[in-house]
């Protein structure tokens, strides 16, 4: 496996509220992790610190992943963990009340892939030289699309599209969704909407089919998206098979 991850302020930020990791263990198991926080009082990357450093030092802890099932439970657990930190650290810092983060990961083993999320942080695979997005965001928006309020073209530029119904640190109980996807893919994409919202999805994929090292593609792709204003934290996280 190749892989690489990068994250960026951005053109109008003053600072970087996401966080990024990808590890992998003896095993031949990788876990890849994406989290877009927010929040005053620089709450944001706080928040979305805990939520990578605990899901992947969480992680490298355990001798393997085991099953799918365990694979399951140990991302509904950990996650949960997560937000409880979340709402602890807020408890001791009252100025970091309100703050949360997205998360999107996925983990990769020789007999499956999952991957699961919270939020508007986005999960692909790249297979036969196509993005297929795996995750579904959790935003008003995508909810009034779902309902037929609102069309996918008025989405793209609603004024509300940023608002999220779900996110770690927004309440107690998080509920993350999980897709069980097949292993046969040729690479696994994970990024904030910081990439999204300013890269339609046939401009990521075209950059992805270049003949560059993954490092090149993922700084590629940075530079595209404050070129076109970078309005937000950009990150990316990206692996692929060997000879691909």
């Amino acid at each position: 496996m190749k892989y690489a991850f990068l994250t960026d302020t951005g053109k109008v930020r003053d600072h970087n509220e996401d966080s990024v990791n990808i590890v992998a263990d003896k095993n031949d198991e990788h876990l890849l992790i994406v989290a877009d926080g927010m929040g005053g009082h620089r709450g944001g990357e706080i928040a979305s610190s805990i939520a990578c450093n605990h899901v992947s030092d969480s992680f490298l802890k355990l001798k393997t992943i085991g099953s799918k099932q365990d694979a399951i439970n140990w991302i509904k657990k950990v996650v949960s963990e997560a937000n409880n930190k979340i709402y602890e650290y807020t408890a001791l810092h009252p100025e970091s009340a309100g703050m949360g983060t997205t998360i999107v990961m996925a983990i990769l083993t020789p007999d499956y892939l999952l991957f699961g999320n919270i939020g508007d942080s986005s999960g692909f695979v790249f297979k036969d030289n196509i993005l297929h997005k795996i995750t579904t965001d959790h935003t008003l928006v995508n909810l009034l699309v779902k309902s037929g309020e609102l069309t996918p073209e008025e989405a793209k530029d609603h004024p509300r599209k940023n608002v999220l119904m779900r996110a770690l640190g927004a309440n107690t109980v998080v509920e993350m969704d999980i897709f069980d996807v097949e292993t046969d893919v040729d690479g696994i994409f994970l990024c904030s909407d910081g990439l999204t919202n300013m890269l339609e999805l046939k401009q990521i994929n075209r950059v992805l089919n270049e003949k560059l090292s993954i490092d090149k593609k993922l700084s590629k792709l940075i530079y595209k998206s404050n070129n076109r204003g970078g309005t937000d934290n950009i990150s990316v996280a990206y692996l692929e098979r060997e000879g691909e």
